[in-house]
């Protein structure tokens, strides 16, 4: 009996002791998971990916990621924080990227003092953006951030698109910097700031733009705002187009405090032709513009592949836009304002203290509501 004791005892220790393994591996993964981990150089973007899971803060110190390599951020765990410090640098390769993409709940990405993220945009840019020409890479992509935030990121450079945000909920995007401006003279095309998607509550604040397309366009979603902005180069701040995605709806928009400067457009609406959908409550207060080379404020409901048809169709419908407070100067050879609606498709306008001069009037406006002016 004796004997038959021990090996009981012994049987029992053996099972606790399989029994406790899990446990300690389960400890090492809860520690691991609330560390800081550092990735930098050549081999820090695959690092940064195959461990991304495994550390509460991601610093990426001076990542080179390799040419046609997203840096993929997606799927983090809740309440990670990514912070980028020195410069990130991406290869050379045709390709659509993005060069960064990022996913997760309640995600913070910084940058760092004096960080930034290097497109080196010149080694694509040929003038064709998006519409021919090299394949270029979009750069970041923030989509279904949820509960999140990015602050403070420098972007210099970018090939084509910037900022794409898309299946995002209660996103924050703070001091944000998009310098293009050397495409200025070097065939940076397309490179929109900011293109908002199927999004609600999307809040961007006090972001600087220098480049050759939207300062933001937002072509659905609802709950947004884009206060304290400064854009420049570009083609304005632009509802739309609106019309012809799964998503058609733009609604609950405030656009307000920012500066437009040296741009083709200052504010836009733009509809799809022949297609459905709504804007609905979008709100430009407080916008200042100077150097604006084609139109001062244009809405027009006739868009289509790229370029104005010059007949609108109704399908999407503006109602309860406000514009108050947009002034400034346009150049001579531009247009001050342009209305282009379809009959009924334009209604519950408020109009207050527009002062948009130096331009021409427009001929060509059409169905404009009784509060607006054209």
């Amino acid at each position: 009996m004796v004997v038959g004791l021990k090996l009981g005892l012994i049987g029992l220790l053996g099972a606790a002791a399989v029994h406790a393994a899990p446990a300690a591996t389960r400890a090492s993964e809860i520690e691991q998971r609330s560390s800081t981990c550092t990735f930098s150089g050549a081999k820090g973007a695959a690092s940064a990916i195959k461990s991304k899971t495994s550390c509460s803060t991601i610093v990426l110190s001076s990542v080179a990621v390799p040419a046609g390599t997203t840096l993929d951020l997606t799927g983090l765990n809740k309440g990670t924080t990514v912070i980028f410090e020195g410069e990130t640098t991406f290869g050379y390769k045709e390709w659509s990227g993005p060069l960064v993409s990022v996913s997760g709940t309640d995600i913070t990405v910084q940058g760092a003092s004096g960080a930034y993220l290097n497109g080196d945009g010149a080694r694509w840019w040929d003038g064709k953006g998006t519409n021919g020409g090299k394949t270029k890479p979009k750069f970041f992509y923030a989509h279904k951030l949820i509960n999140s935030k990015i602050e403070d990121i420098y972007i210099k450079n970018s090939p084509v698109q910037v900022f794409s945000i898309n299946g995002a909920n209660d996103l924050t995007l703070s001091g944000i910097t998009v310098n293009n401006a050397d495409g200025d003279a070097n065939g940076g095309h397309n490179t929109d700031a900011f293109d908002i998607g199927s999004s609600t509550g999307v809040y961007i604040t006090s972001p600087n733009v220098h480049n050759q397309d939207d300062c933001l366009a937002i072509n659905s979603g609802s709950d947004i705002s884009f206060t304290g902005a400064t854009c420049t180069g570009g083609h304005g701040i632009s509802i739309g187009s609106v019309g012809g995605r799964s998503d058609n709806t733009v609604e609950n928009v405030t656009i307000e405090n920012c500066s437009i400067t040296d741009s083709a457009n200052g504010v836009r609406v733009k509809t799809v032709y022949g297609a459905t959908g709504s804007v609905k409550n979008v709100t430009y207060k407080n916008i200042a513009l100077s150097g604006i080379s084609d139109y001062g404020i244009v809405v027009e409901q006739d868009y289509k592949n790229g370029s104005p048809t010059g007949t609108p169709t109704s399908g999407v419908p503006i109602t309860g836009l406000t514009v108050s407070n947009v002034h400034g100067t346009v150049d001579s050879s531009a247009t001050d304002i342009y209305v282009l609606c379809a009959s009924g498709a334009c209604s519950d306008w408020t109009w207050s203290g527009v002062s948009v001069k130096g331009g021409k009037t427009s001929s060509k406006c059409k169905n404009v509501p009784s509060s607006a002016s054209c």
